[in-house]
């Protein structure tokens, strides 16, 4: 089952689809998807933050009242902390990598943008992805939106993911693929 142009029918991507129409109707995506970028990073950068949204041991009332303080701190817009406030009443924060990677796909999708899905071992660069989002630019024909995401265990490289589409270029699926081209 899908919804909005491919947006997966999921629990997420409910919620995203529900905050992409209140922020497209405040005429304030861009807000919105740059509140949830700080979100996103302070997910990934503190492991309090993230244990408060995926732990179902924090009572909802604590969990909304600490989530919102994390959303003043950050300074995120008041569409984006009251639909924190919301998931943490509904107890669906730990939904909200995938919200905000379903909201990011529906943002670029309304600005006729593809969305890359990028895996790196390290964190790259602004000129990196500056790079990265010209090749990437060339390769399909139009601009593209770039989703960040970190995993060491690929060691050095890239996967990218644009729709079904992949590029593999990490040094962990080279080893693997030497590693069973020895084996014979």
């Amino acid at each position: 089952m899908e919804t909005s142009g491919g947006i997966q029918a999921s629990l997420g991507g409910r919620y995203a689809l529900a905050l992409f129409e209140l922020a497209r109707d405040s005429k304030s995506i861009d807000t919105v998807e740059a509140s949830l970028s700080r979100v996103r990073d302070a997910l990934d950068q503190s492991a309090d933050f993230k244990a408060l949204t995926a732990s179902p041991l924090v009572a909802r009332g604590a969990a909304a009242k600490a989530v919102l303080a994390v959303a003043d701190a950050l300074g995120v817009d008041s569409t984006t902390k009251n639909f924190l406030g919301v998931l943490a009443e509904n107890r669906r924060l730990g939904a909200l990598p995938q919200i905000i990677r379903a909201f990011r796909q529906l943002a670029a999708r309304h600005r006729g943008e593809a969305t890359a899905e990028v895996t790196s071992a390290h964190p790259l660069s602004g000129d990196q992805v500056d790079a990265l989002k010209q090749q990437l630019r060339q390769r399909l024909g139009r601009e593209v939106a770039v989703d960040l995401s970190v995993d060491p265990a690929l060691l050095g490289g890239l996967v990218v993911r644009i729709g079904s589409q992949m590029i593999d270029s990490s040094i962990r699926t080279r080893l693997n693929a030497l590693a069973s081209a020895m084996k014979g």
